[in-house]
């Protein structure tokens, strides 16, 4: 302190002196304000070029004219007495401490702006008695400050609307902080009322549970409740899942059931804050008596699926947001950089990236939807299992690859790769399991599918699909919750991988549909071995050929050809439209079914090559459509290619545009290149079949 006093009296009465000089270029280059003012008449004595920049003065003259030479000229008219009065409390308080204070000043242009000042007090005997200031533009700071405020006063708004909310279900609302053992109450009723005095003033939350329960819980039920309502018995059972509840009984001859439910409003790693709730649940338990004498085994089964439903909103709005957010983001980076080819791109492939794993969590709610509602079946036929290896091979290798992750796929135990069985399923469940054993596996690690053969008859042989990897593996304590619904032994957050708990069970549900089993060995930290095993028919004669893709020569159709899309969807429509032409080709729209076979029972043989349809559509869907065209009389237009093109991807309604005259059916989102290939195969090979399916 000694040595900034002798440089500020230096810089005061000896401007020329080399300590003086030094200290004004010290001053000069700090980035914040600093002021001199003498402390009897506010006089200012020098201001650094920082604290002109935040008054937005070019020059000391200017400085001069705002202020009129004076500290009290800085301060806003409204606040000098305060600023004044504050620093004067603050000297005499500590003489040796900085005074801090916070005001507003008008700029050169007439803005206002905050600043924070720290100062401090001293008595230089050349000079006099001054302060030496240091201030800073803290308008930003404060709006920053404001608007976190506001967005704690909405909240707490809205947290209010809600409470409001459920006050019409429950009797009584209460608001729990465990770490400080209070009960704040927002509304009350019923039994409880008498327990808080008429400004709802906070209590001791285990004080009023134990008052509670020994004066109207009945005595059947009170350790039941005592334990469920014990601080480290909530903290356990808030730890895993965001809402529990339990049920008891009040009064005495024909008691009622009663429920409180807590939420935990907090922190998830450490429970303390929580919203409970009483309710009467009397008419509905009784109605459930009534209707079943296995009540317990009932409400087990109930706050299972409350608690696994939870769970699975929670991991779904993480999880669905989390590629949402990042198409959002890159698409706005996107935008900003839209001239620099090597950042667009990078943005587009992110866009890409997080469309895909959006578009997987919806085909795993839909796939586990469409089995739940019993709408799945077991179509057999006969297939070719090194096909299927194949295919699955190109399909996962490339992502095995990009996390250098050695991945196989071993058909040499194979006796018969001919088998009668559903090739769609059992290679959607061979997907989704190899699939799982890339995800859950570090790079460098190995991941494998093995085919092996058991004979058992001349018909019939038991084949098992065994799926390995190095990878996390399992704990033995979730073994047992493996393939029930939502369930996963760590969410995304902690584990780092996307996913809804429903790759497993739908496997699972697959795997009991063909009539077979699956097991899983899985060692923690070690990797895990899932083996589904199936009886599958061998075909009776060597002779019978698996419908496997012959050899034949493409003929692809020029880009110069016409084609006829048939969408309602505008967007869709644009889409579509722009890739075709992109591609080369000439494009047609139809905006619905009937417009399209109009189109077509115009034009004449070749005006068209090949049709584009959406299957759910006003006026005239695609499947009338397909049919209508199928049956013109020209037999050139009649057979015209027809690709089914629809955001009704399941397996059933692509067997039904088949039905209907379709040559073959994909998926929406456009796959660009796998649409291309279609059309070419299709001009190419006006007779084929339905071969490849939207795969």
């Amino acid at each position: 302190m000694r040595c900034e006093k002798s440089l500020i009296e230096y810089f005061l009465s000896e401007p020329d002196s080399a300590q003086a000089t030094y200290f004004r270029q010290f001053i000069e280059a700090m980035p914040g304000g600093f002021l001199i003012y003498r402390a009897d008449s506010g006089e200012n004595l020098y201001a650094n070029r920082a604290l002109l920049r935040i008054l937005g003065c070019a020059s000391p003259e200017e400085f001069q004219i705002l202020t009129g030479g004076t500290f009290q000229g800085l301060v806003h008219p409204d606040e000098v007495q305060a600023v004044e009065h504050s620093i004067r409390e603050q000297i005499a308080n500590s003489e040796y401490d900085e005074d801090y204070v916070e005001y507003h000043v008008i700029t050169w242009d007439g803005s206002v702006r905050w600043i924070e000042d720290y100062g401090h007090f001293v008595h230089i005997p050349a000079v006099g008695d001054v302060f030496y200031v240091f201030l800073a533009d803290a308008t930003e700071k404060r709006q920053r400050r404001l608007n976190e405020l506001d967005v704690i006063n909405r909240e707490h708004m809205r947290r209010m609307e809600m409470i409001q909310g459920l006050s019409v279900d429950y009797e009584s609302l209460f608001y729990v902080d465990l770490d400080s053992d209070r009960i704040l109450p927002y509304h009350v009723g019923g039994r409880i009322v008498g327990m808080f005095d008429k400004k709802l003033t906070a209590r001791s939350f285990t004080e009023v549970i134990s008052e509670y329960i020994r004066t109207w819980v009945i005595p059947e039920d009170q350790p039941l409740i005592t334990q469920a309502l014990d601080t480290d018995e909530l903290r356990r059972r808030l730890t895993n899942q965001r809402t529990y509840h339990v049920n008891y009984r009040v009064g005495q001859g024909s008691p009622e059931y009663l429920q409180f439910r807590f939420v935990n409003v907090g922190s998830i790693t450490h429970i303390s804050q929580i919203v409970l709730g009483c309710r009467s649940v009397d008419e509905e338990i009784r109605h459930g008596l009534e209707q079943n004498h296995l009540l317990e085994d009932a409400l087990q089964q109930a706050k299972a699926a409350s608690a696994t439903k939870d769970v699975f909103l929670s991991n779904m709005s993480h999880d669905l947001r989390t590629p949402m957010n990042a198409i959002v983001g890159f698409t706005t980076l996107a935008k900003n950089h839209i001239t620099d080819p090597k950042k667009l791109w990078k943005y587009l492939d992110m866009i890409e990236s997080a469309s895909g794993r959006l578009l997987k969590l919806l085909d795993n709610v839909l796939e586990f939807s469409r089995l739940a509602a019993g709408a799945g079946h077991v179509e057999e036929s006969l297939c070719s299992l090194a096909e299927i290896g194949r295919n699955l091979q190109t399909a996962i290798l490339p992502r095995a690859e990009a996390k250098n992750i050695s991945f196989s796929v071993d058909l040499q135990a194979l006796e018969h790769e001919s088998v009668y069985c559903d090739r769609y399923n059992l290679t959607l469940l061979l997907l989704r399991l190899a699939e799982n054993a890339v995800k859950y596996t570090h790079e460098g690690g190995k991941a494998a599918v093995i085919f092996a053969e058991e004979p058992v008859s001349a018909a019939y042989a038991t084949f098992c699909f065994i799926v390995e990897d190095t990878g996390i593996g399992i704990s033995e304590e979730f073994l047992p919750r493996l393939f029930e619904p939502f369930e996963r032994e760590n969410n995304t957050t902690m584990s780092g991988v996307d996913g809804t708990g429903l790759g497993l069970t739908i496997v699972k549900n697959i795997v009991d549909m063909m009539g077979g089993s699956i097991h899983v060995d899985s060692v923690l930290g070690q990797g895990s071995r899932f083996t589904v095993t199936l009886n599958l028919g061998i075909p009776h004669h060597p002779t019978e050929e698996t419908p496997e893709t012959q050899s034949q020569t493409d003929y692809p159709l020029s880009r110069q050809s016409r084609i006829l899309v048939v969408e309602d969807n505008v967007i869709n429509l644009e889409i579509e439209m722009e890739l075709l032409e992109d591609a080369g080709f000439l494009v047609d729209a139809a905006e619905n079914g009937s417009i399209a076979v109009e189109k077509i029972r115009s034009a004449q043989p070749g005006d068209y090559s090949l049709v584009i349809m959406d299957l759910q559509m006003p006026v005239m869907d695609g499947y009338s459509a397909a049919q209508a065209i199928r049956a013109l009389k020209d037999p050139a237009l009649a057979s015209i290619p027809i690709v089914a093109l629809s955001a009704n991807a399941f397996e059933e309604d692509r067997k039904r545009a088949i039905a209907c005259g379709m040559n073959t059916h994909l998926a929406k989102p456009i796959n660009i290149s796998k649409l291309l290939s279609t059309i070419d195969e299709l001009t190419g090979h006006k007779q084929i079949a339905d071969k490849q399916g939207d795969g």
